[in-house]
């Protein structure tokens, strides 16, 4: 329990309140007790002043009537002696006892056979089983200490004044002694008694201003419980509820003011951690919402759940049936990392296929050997060859994201707990339906492009597989000139699958080239080539009408194929056309294309010529290399050259 909490503070003031409380009923308890002694004491001294009476009242009658013969004389030892004795007896015992501050138990009895009958004293005698010890104020000790010497004195000259004669004590002589000893034993023990009675009404005193500031201090613990109370429940309350209204009325962007670090705090930090939350969730899904394609989808993804979970790269895995593997199709990140889109990887664990069948994220690090080895999944190998530790797999739902998984990755190795699982969880299915309507988008695109590109196959006489060879030859060209620092900034995932998709389309133009010209089996005359060249003219036309519909839904999807179709037959130094661009003027999609639509061409068979060897066609090429063609990109297509070859042998035309 914290000390800060209401809990404690209540509990607190509630267990003083309770000492406060047990030390005042102690006290009086105590004090009611020592008043009870009082009462004994008082009327202790009350006999001590009654046995005085009793004395000088006998005394004055055996003076009046002392005894004038023996017979008398015998009587009276029967009678006067034997009451002065038991007199003198209880007289002394008292008042040994008051100075010794200490009352035998067979005092309480002796009060109670010659006091007056009273609650107080009743009381007393019949709890009065032990001795009882006593204390007196400084005015009681010197009266007590006063009476006690004179009493002293007034024993021994009452012993004096009988005689040494045990058996025939001078009764008359003591009768006359006590006579003169009258004042002093009604005015000592009278003053005793009046001594006694002021410190018993101190006492009282005291037990009532012991009562008053109890009742104070009582009064001034409830006061504080009453403001605690209203400061750190009451008031914190009032404001939560008049906040939680406010958030329930829609604006989740206000935060419940925080009081106090209290329970009732800490629930009004999690409220607002909670309307966070939800604000940060609406807007991360409005985003995702308003992306027009996949890769702004993963980039909107990417800025906005840094928010609710650790996040240094997040892709996009889809599942291939034809291979029956997962291909890597998008990924965003801020840096560079050596994963290749379009890259196949295979997930045979059942701990992976319940996950994708129960729709429930899985969370899989480098730092534990169980329940998934990162040795024995080659994906989660090139993650880590990435400096990414942390891994998180999020089967998106929806009929177009079947088999869709958002991946998830951080460089910290115990980047995730069960808090971003159970969150992923609960959004997989909004988010699915998020990334479902860009897909269905691109999907609609994509379309769009195969149609034209099919198009543009159905004017041209050469084969539609020169246009899936030379659209993988592209894509291949362009992700290895992202390797370097000049052209990285440019080259992102979606630029080369943009070069991918539009690189069969470089030919659109041709639609708009007559049948005589484009099927003609022999050489083109002069102006049959100039109407030839107007096909880039005619194909950056054709799409730049189709990118302003797409610009009127606000959307932009032809950019790079307007590029590939206006500048594929640019040449490097400047001698191409249809508007003779050279060096880094020329768009770098077309210059690409320019490679692979070359290389391609020379290694396919045409109607006009034969399939030349690959080193030849290179050879060619070599020698175009800043003429022709931008010497970076003939390097690049060298570098990537035997994974172009793989592709030319399983679809080459020849």
């Amino acid at each position: 329990m914290r000390a800060g909490s209401i809990k404690f503070q209540i509990l607190s003031i509630l267990l003083v309140q309770m000492a406060v409380l047990l030390a005042v009923v102690s006290t009086t308890v105590y004090l009611l007790q020592l008043r009870q002694h009082d009462y004994l004491i008082l009327s202790l001294t009350g006999q001590l002043r009654l046995i005085a009476q009793t004395m000088v009242s006998q005394s004055v009658g055996y003076v009046k009537f002392a005894p004038r013969d023996y017979v008398t004389y015998t009587r009276d030892l029967g009678l006067y002696h034997a009451d002065l004795q038991q007199q003198v007896g209880k007289f002394d015992h008292i008042i040994q006892s008051l100075q010794n501050c200490a009352i035998p138990a067979d005092l309480s009895s002796l009060v109670d056979r010659h006091a007056q009958p009273s609650t107080a004293t009743g009381q007393l005698s019949a709890d009065t089983k032990v001795m009882i010890y006593c204390s007196w104020d400084e005015s009681a000790q010197k009266e007590l200490a006063s009476t006690f010497s004179l009493w002293k004195r007034f024993k021994q000259e009452l012993d004096s004044a009988l005689g040494p004669n045990r058996s025939e004590p001078r009764l008359e002589y003591a009768a006359h002694y006590i006579l003169d000893q009258q004042r002093w034993l009604n005015d000592s023990t009278g003053q005793l008694s009046i001594v006694f009675r002021e410190m018993m009404e101190a006492k009282q005193a005291k037990i009532e201003w012991l009562n008053k500031i109890s009742i104070v201090v009582m009064l001034l613990i409830n006061i504080t419980i009453v403001f605690i109370l209203y400061r750190q429940v009451f008031r914190p309350i009032d404001l939560t509820v008049a906040g939680f209204m406010r958030v329930a009325r829609g604006d989740l962007a206000y935060k419940v003011p925080v009081a106090h670090a209290n329970e009732i705090g800490v629930m009004t930090q999690s409220f607002n951690q909670l309307t966070q939350r939800l604000s940060a969730l609406f807007r991360l899904t409005d985003r995702i919402g308003q992306a027009t394609n996949l890769d702004e989808t993963l980039r909107f993804a990417f800025e906005e759940f840094p928010q609710f979970l650790p996040l240094q790269w997040v892709g996009l895995l889809r599942h291939s049936p034809a291979s029956n593997a997962y291909i890597l199709d998008r990924y965003y990140a801020r840096q560079p990392i050596t994963i290749t889109q379009r890259e196949e990887f295979c997930f045979s664990d059942p701990l992976f296929e319940k996950s994708l069948a129960d729709k429930t994220p899985l969370y899989l690090t480098s730092a534990a050997a169980d329940p998934l080895p990162w040795a024995s999944i080659p994906f989660l190998l090139r993650l880590q060859q990435n400096q990414l530790h942390s891994v998180v797999l999020m089967p998106l739902g929806g009929k177009r994201m079947e088999g869709a998984i958002l991946v998830f990755a951080s460089s910290d190795q115990h980047a995730y707990n069960k808090d971003h699982l159970e969150f992923l969880g609960n959004i997989a299915t909004q988010i699915g339906n998020s990334f479902e309507k860009t897909v269905g988008m691109e999907s609609l695109v994509v379309s769009a492009i195969e149609g034209l590109a099919k198009l543009a196959e159905s004017r041209d006489p050469e084969t539609g597989d020169h246009l899936f060879r030379m659209s993988r030859y592209s894509a291949l060209i362009a992700e290895a000139l992202a390797d370097q620092d000049k052209y990285r900034p440019l080259i992102t995932p979606q630029y080369v699958r943009d070069v991918f998709q539009f690189a069969p389309m470089h030919d659109i133009g041709k639609v708009g080239v007559a049948d005589a010209i484009l099927l003609k089996p022999g050489k083109l005359s002069e102006d049959e080539f100039n109407l030839m060249q107007l096909h880039p003219t005619i194909g950056g036309q054709v799409l730049r009408r189709c990118e302003g519909q797409v610009n009127a839904a606000g959307l932009s999807v032809f950019t790079v194929g307007i590029d590939i179709a206006e500048g594929h037959h640019e040449k490097f130094n400047g001698s191409g056309y249809p508007r003779g661009l050279s060096g880094d003027n020329i768009p770098l999609a077309a210059r690409i294309v320019a490679v692979a639509d070359v290389f391609d061409a020379l290694t396919s068979k045409r109607p006009y010529k034969e399939a030349w060897p690959v080193e030849k066609a290179l050879g060619l090429m070599r020698s175009e290399s800043g003429k022709h063609f931008d010497p970076d990109v003939l390097l690049a297509m060298e570098a990537v050259l035997p994974k172009l070859l793989v592709i030319y042998e399983q679809y080459k035309h020849i």
